[in-house]
Formats: structure tokens, sequence, C-alpha cells
């Protein structure tokens, strides 16, 4: 009978043959479209260093409609400017559709704006040229691009106006529009170059619950209708718990994750809607337990581990006590 058998304890062999499964596993991230590894980005203010992001570890999946949630300061906005090639990283690795958003010159960030990702600001007046039209302001985008014909800009323009419930607009100007409309046409403009992502930063922050309501069904129709990934920055807790995904950052890192899965019940065939948030472990090994756990239990500065078969038992340091 082995130690492990006895014990329940795993052997140094079986640990070994643990390590040795792990690295056989693919790259991280390798079927991901979006891709943030250990990211780290510092900023400087009068000298003094302060780390927005401190190693975050972010998976997106091609075809996902999540929410990104955290308090202010948490790093979720720095992350979305990464994301969208307007900030650059400071370390780490951070990929979108292929694109390495550490070594990108000034000129390759350019195209990744133009043709990668769309952008969403929460300020509807950020989003759209006030002398242009709606179907204008959907053109432009097509037409810096230049890549396409007049007619098809015009075309591709409608199409989308239409799709997102602002053909009305078409030939008004956004002062002559809600900021609802605005907010919709700006999602328009934002696909209008065929992105293979949606970054959209608290587009519903300045929006009534209506409205708001109204501007999350658009991003859904661009999600199942078009097949774009969205990634959308909220403090809309009515947004964050309509997607599958929710990611909250907490001090520059991924802290928790809701998952939202559709459960059939065998016996009535009625469909609900189960929740399940998970700790997020990153791949340093950090895991930030909830803050709700650690005080009830007295946690603080160090904990005890054991592993088991198949889990880690977690206990507050009796040395303390």
């Amino acid at each position: 009978m082995t130690t492990e058998e006895t014990t329940g304890t795993p052997t140094l062999a079986e640990l070994e043959r643990r390590a040795s499964a792990h690295r056989d596993r693919p790259a991280y991230g390798h079927d991901a479209l979006i891709t943030c590894d250990r990211l780290v980005r510092i900023f400087t203010t009068d000298g003094v260093e302060v780390q927005a992001l401190q190693g975050l570890d972010l998976l997106v999946r091609e075809g996902e409609l999540m929410a990104l949630v955290g308090a202010s300061g948490s790093g979720k906005s720095t992350l979305m400017n990464i994301l969208a090639g307007l900030d650059e990283p400071t370390a780490g690795a951070a990929k979108v559709a292929d694109h390495d958003l550490l070594t990108m010159t000034a000129k390759d960030r350019l195209r990744y704006r133009r043709e990668t990702v769309g952008f969403v600001w929460q300020q509807t007046a950020r989003n759209l040229l006030p002398y242009l039209t709606a179907a204008q302001n959907v053109s432009l985008p097509m037409q810096l691009r230049g890549r396409t014909r007049r007619a098809k800009k015009s075309e591709r323009a409608t199409e989308l106006l239409d799709l997102l419930g602002v053909a009305d607009c078409r030939d008004r100007r956004p002062q002559q529009m809600s900021g609802g409309q605005q907010q919709r046409v700006a999602i328009a403009v934002a696909l209008a170059n065929e992105p293979k992502v949606l970054l959209a930063d608290e587009p519903t922050g300045e929006l009534d619950s209506h409205t708001g309501e109204q501007i999350f069904a658009a991003f859904r129709t661009a999600n199942e209708e078009l097949g774009t990934t969205v990634v959308i920055v909220t403090h809309d807790q009515t947004v964050a718990s309509e997607v599958r995904r929710t990611v909250a950052i907490r001090d520059g890192r991924t802290s928790t994750e809701v998952l939202r899965r559709t459960h059939v019940d065998a016996a009535t065939g009625q469909e609900s809607l189960v929740s399940r948030e998970y700790a997020m472990l990153d791949r340093a090994g950090r895991l930030q337990l909830p803050t709700e756990y650690t005080e009830s239990l007295g946690m603080r500065d160090r904990v005890m581990l054991e592993l088991e078969e198949d889990h880690i038992q977690i206990w507050p340091d009796d040395q303390e006590r």
C-alpha cells in the first residue's frame, strides 16, 4: 500500500506526475480571442508610481458577451483602454485576435483601432461628430479605412442602423436624437468596419434604466446577429446580471467570476437561469478570498494550507489564537 493510499496525502511521485501533466498543457490562451497574461500597467504622477494593473489575467473567447465590473480605481477602465489600443501595457502579455499589444508600432496601433476593435464611450457626445448625420457618422470609419466603395459604405450604414433600431435617425444629426438613439448609432459606428471585438466603457452610465435596457439589447443583437465578441465595463447591475459571464476586478487583478447557465428541469421542462460565483486563481497562483470570508474567520497575514486528493484546505493561522 502506498503512502498516498494510507494517508490520503499525494506522494512525491504523484506530485511530479501532476506537474508533468501541467507542463504538457497547451499554451495559456491558445484558444482565446483576448488573452491577458500577468498584465501590468504602471502610471507615474509627480514622481509617484501607481500600479493600475498588478499582474491581471483574463481570457475571452470568440463570440462571448461578457461584463467587467469593479469599484472606481480597480483597473477596469485601464484594461479597456489597453484592449482598445488607446494605452500601452507596462509589462506582461496582451493579445487580441493575434495582435500583440506590447509590440505594436504607432502605425500598427492605428490600423488595429480601425480594423480589429470598435469602442463605445460612456459620454454620448464623445462617440459622434456633431456636424454629421447618423449615416455619415457610420460611414466615416469605412472612409478612413479606405477599402470600401461609396455604395458599399452607404449600404453598410443603412444595414447597421436598421439592425440596431435607429433607421429613422439616418439623416439626423446627434442633437436631433435622444441619448439612447445616440448610443445605438455609436454602436453602429463601432461596428462599421466589422471588428472582431466591440468594447464599451459604461455605455449606459448617462441613461435611465429603460433606455439602458435598449442599449444592452443593441449589444446583444450585435453579439447574436453579427457574431461580434462584446466586452462591457459597467456599474449597471441589470446589465451585469443579463450576461452569461461577469468578471470582477479588484486592486488591478481579476478577483471573482460569475457564470450563468440555463438549467432545464427534467420533470417539468421549465427553464431557469442558474448562477455560480467563482474565485479567480491567477497565473502566479494568487487567490483573492472574499473579504466577508476572511473577516468571519479572522484570517490575516498568514493562513495554513493542506493539499488533499482533490482540493486544498485553508485555515486561519492558529499561532495567534
